[in-house]
């Protein structure tokens, strides 16, 4: 696969639940045995929680059906006022930075000027890049892709950690090498951030029973609800992955669209 399609899903998370806006920790440099993974392209990301539940994008949804039923453009996010108000908000900026970066491929970037100060956001995946279109919009769909991708990103320490992210999205089909270097399945993550009471879940990969790097040292402190064991909730996916996901309450939602994240080995 070429080395392009290599840059797309290979991600450095950087994350804390107790800052909003500075990266807390430092995590260890890439090891040298990644062989030809060490080429992808990283990010240092600090999505946290906070900036997925308390920002003025998602927490009002009126503001959550402005962004998605317009384009993901400049023009389409400056010219509504009920967005270009939100990212006011430095938490709304943050999220609309790792949706950005989500859904868009990797040559595309977006620049806003709010109260005078101008704001990139870069794109990477190209989970959803219909939505960069002029006469874009994110339907469900693409929420949820976004939304499972946003999710995936969230670290609990604060630690940098690199991480492939796999599903049954083109965007995510890994390279051998990737495959090889980046074994140990930590867990799959769905949901959808744009619409009312923004319902997140996570299941655990089959022997494991915690899910640290987002949840910290417990479950029960998650920002997402647990759903148990992946595979008790979801298939299997392609490259391992798992996919249609059961959230098992209010009589059970299936989310086709998760992401599963793999560790180094």
């Amino acid at each position: 696969m070429a080395s392009s399609m290599k840059r797309k899903h290979t991600l450095r998370v950087l994350g804390s639940l107790a800052a909003v806006l500075t990266a807390v920790g430092c995590g260890s440099p890439p090891s040298d045995d990644l062989g030809e993974v060490k080429s992808a392209e990283t990010t240092e990301n600090a999505l946290t929680a906070n900036a997925l539940t308390a920002n003025a994008l998602t927490a009002n949804a009126l503001t959550a059906n402005a962004l998605t039923a317009n384009a993901l453009t400049a023009n389409a996010l400056t010219a509504n006022a009920l967005t270009a108000n939100g990212l006011r908000d430095p938490l709304a900026r943050m999220f609309l930075k790792y949706a950005v970066g989500c859904a868009l491929p990797a040559d595309q970037t977006i620049t806003v000027t709010v109260d005078g100060a101008t704001y990139s956001f870069p794109g990477q995946l190209g989970l959803a890049p219909d939505w960069g279109d002029q006469h874009g919009s994110c339907d469900g769909e693409c929420q949820r892709w976004v939304s499972a991708c946003m999710l995936a990103r969230v670290d609990a320490a604060g630690v940098e950690r690199e991480i492939s992210v796999r599903g049954d999205n083109k965007a995510l089909h890994p390279a051998p090498g990737e495959i090889r270097d980046y074994s140990v399945r930590e867990g799959a993550y769905f949901g959808n951030l744009f619409i009312k009471g923004q319902p997140r879940f996570l299941c655990v990969a089959p022997g494991n029973t915690q899910d640290t790097r987002v949840c910290g040292d417990s479950l029960a402190n998650c920002p997402m609800t647990v759903v148990g064991s992946c595979d008790d909730a979801c298939d299997n996916g392609a490259f391992r992955s798992f996919a249609d996901c059961q959230t098992k309450t209010n009589g059970g939602v299936t989310y086709h669209e998760s992401i599963t994240v793999f560790l180094p080995k």
